[in-house]
């Protein structure tokens, strides 16, 4: 249900703002967003799965949270990233 390695490695490539970044706000809501499209993939063969529910409320949550962030920070930077994500905000 997780990412693999591989596509963990490509998104810290695309999204990092410089050499070596791996905990940009950037970064992670990049990685959140994979591993929320992965788990909405899965409830739709596995529906009564609530445990697995709840691990991925939190992650949205966790990934709303790091956008308000960066939207505080730097409104470019939000615009930009929800952009290239394809959010929908």
């Amino acid at each position: 249900m997780s990412i693999t390695a591989d596509e963990k490695n490509r998104l810290i490539k695309e999204y990092a703002t410089k050499e070596g970044d791996t905990g940009s706000p950037e970064v992670q809501i990049a990685i959140l967003s994979s591993r929320i499209a992965t788990l909405t993939e899965h409830f739709k063969t596995h529906k009564k799965d609530n445990h697995g529910r709840r691990g991925l409320l939190k992650m949205v949550a966790q990934r709303r949270k790091l956008l308000d962030y960066t939207k505080s920070k730097d409104e470019a930077r939000y615009t930009d990233l929800i952009q290239r994500l394809g959010l929908r905000r």
